[in-house]
C-alpha cells in the first residue's frame, strides 16, 4: 500500500485525488478499507458501494461473498440462494456495461462453481448474452431442470440471432460468387418449364384473337442442379474444448443447408458418431443436438464422412476439431490422406474463435499439414471469405498465419 500512497502524496485537486483514492479502492477489494482512510479517502459512494459488493462477491476474500453485506455466503456446503444470486445480477447489470457484465459472470461459474446461474429460468433470462457461458450451458444441458428449458433455448437462441446477423449475408454471397450457377438450362423438358419467367418474358407476344401469350422461346429450369451441386459436408469435434467453435459452426452449417445450391450434412464426433443433418433446419436444435464432452475418436468420425461422399470433387469437406486423437491416430492420418487423394477438397479447422491462442495437438496438425492439407485456426468474420475461395479450389495460404 505503501506505493500507492506516494502516487497520491503532495498537492493537487482533493476532488480528483479522492475520486483515484475511490477507483483504487474499489480495485484492491474492502480488505484494504483501513488502509485507504488512513490516507485520506472518503467513504464509498451508494453506487460504489453497491459495485464494491457486486464485485466482491465473485473477488473477494474470506469474509465476502454472496448472500450478505460484506458477510459471507452459506454454510458449508451451501451456495448462495437464487434470489441473492438474481439480486447480484441485477446490480452487475445496472452497474457495468455490457462487456465487464460478461467477464463478471465468467468468472462466476470459474471461481464460484455457479452452475444455478445457468439453472434457474430468472437467472437465465437476466444473463447477458456469451459465447462462454453459451458453451458451458450446452454441456450442463442435461441437468437443466425442465422448468429452465425453454429460457435456455432462449439465451441460446440471442447468441444464434447474433451471429446469424453477423454471418447470413456473407456466406450467402459467398456460396453465390463461388458457384455462379446459371439460372436456366437450354436442355429442352417439359417437366422442367419455368412457366411463370417463360410467360413474363413474352408478354410483348399476346396474341388477342387467341387471349393468349404465344411464346416465342421457352426457358427451363436446370434440373442438373441439384445432381451437380457442392457438397459441403462438417465433421465437428464436440470435445469440451471446442465450445466456441461448435456454436459457430452450427450457425454456419444451418444457413448453408438452407440454400438449395449446395448439400450440406453435419456430423458430431467424440468416441461415438452423430449424424445431425436433419436438425440443420434450426441452429438452436442443431446445438441441443451436441452432446459435449468426454474423449474422442476422430479416425471414426472420418470413416463415417467418407461414406458421404458421392463426388469427390464436388466435395468440401471440413474437419473441425483441436486434433487431439483417442482413438487411433495413424487411422486418422490416412483416412485423411485417403480423402485429399480421392479429390475431395480437405480443410482442417483447429478452432473457429475470436482471438487467442487456439488449443490443439501440434504433433498431429504438423503431419496433416505436411500432405498438403490446410490446417489453421479461423477468425469466425473470415468464414463467408474462406467458404468462397475453397468452394472455388484457390489457396487458403492467407489464412494459415498461424499454421503450426
Amino acid at each position: 500500500m505503501s506505493s500507492i500512497s506516494t502516487i497520491f502524496r503532495g498537492g493537487g485537486n482533493t476532488v480528483a485525488q479522492s475520486e483515484q483514492l475511490s477507483r483504487w479502492r474499489l480495485i484492491l477489494g474492502a480488505e484494504t478499507e483501513d488502509s485507504f482512510t488512513s490516507m485520506g479517502g472518503g467513504a464509498l459512494s451508494q453506487e460504489e458501494l453497491l459495485m464494491d459488493g457486486a464485485l466482491g462477491a465473485i473477488y473477494g476474500g474470506p469474509g465476502q461473498g454472496f448472500g450478505n453485506s460484506g458477510g459471507a455466503s452459506g454454510g458449508a456446503g451451501r451456495g448462495p440462494s437464487s434470489p441473492v444470486i438474481s439480486k447480484w445480477l441485477g446490480d452487475l447489470r445496472s452497474l457495468f456495461d455490457p462487456e465487464m457484465v460478461a467477464v463478471v459472470q465468467n468468472d462466476a461459474i470459474e471461481r464460484k462453481g455457479l452452475k444455478q446461474l445457468l439453472l434457474e429460468p430468472e437467472l437465465l433470462e437476466g444473463l447477458e448474452p456469451d459465447l462462454n457461458l453459451a458453451s458451458t450451458l450446452l454441456m450442463l444441458k442435461d441437468q437443466i431442470p425442465q422448468k429452465s428449458k425453454e429460457s435456455a433455448r432462449r439465451f441460446i437462441r440471442k447468441i444464434v440471432d447474433e451471429l446469424n446477423k453477423m454471418l447470413e449475408n456473407n456466406v450467402r454471397r459467398a456460396v453465390t460468387a463461388a458457384l455462379n450457377r446459371r439460372a436456366h438450362s437450354p436442355l429442352p423438358s417439359a417437366s422442367a418449364i419455368d412457366f411463370p419467367y417463360t410467360i413474363r418474358r413474352n408478354l410483348q407476344n399476346y396474341n388477342a384473337e387467341l387471349k393468349a401469350v404465344v411464346p416465342e422461346r421457352v426457358w427451363f429450369f436446370d434440373r442438373s442442379s441439384k445432381i451437380n451441386r457442392w457438397h459441403i459436408i462438417l465433421d465437428i469435434d464436440q470435445s469440451g474444448s471446442m465450445g466456441q467453435s461448435i456454436i459457430y459452426s452450427s450457425v454456419m452449417a444451418c444457413i448453408l443447408a438452407s440454400m438449395s445450391a449446395v448439400k450440406t450434412s453435419v456430423v458430431a464426433f467424440d468416441t461415438q458418431i452423430m449424424d445431425l443433418t436433419p436438425l440443420c433446419t434450426d441452429p438452436v436444435d442443431l446445438l441441443f443436438g451436441f452432446q459435449m464432452g468426454g474423449g474422442t475418436d476422430i479416425a471414426k468420425s472420418v470413416a463415417y464422412c467418407q461414406g458421404l461422399v458421392e463426388a469427390p470433387a464436388k466435395t468440401l469437406f471440413f474437419l473441425i476439431s483441436d486434433l487431439y486423437e483417442g482413438g487411433n491416430r495413424a487411422a486418422l492420418l490416412r483416412r485423411v490422406e485417403e480423402l485429399k487423394a480421392s479429390g475431395v477438397n480437405v480443410v482442417v479447422l483447429l478452432a473457429i474463435a475470436d482471438g487467442g491462442k487456439p488449443f490443439y495437438d501440434p504433433q498431429t496438425a504438423q503431419r496433416i499439414s505436411a500432405m498438403d492439407i490446410p490446417c489453421f485456426a479461423c477468425a469466425p468474420e473470415r468464414l463467408p471469405e474462406l467458404l468462397e475461395r475453397a468452394l472455388k479450389g484457390q489457396s487458403l495460404e492467407g489464412f494459415n498465419q498461424k499454421q503450426p
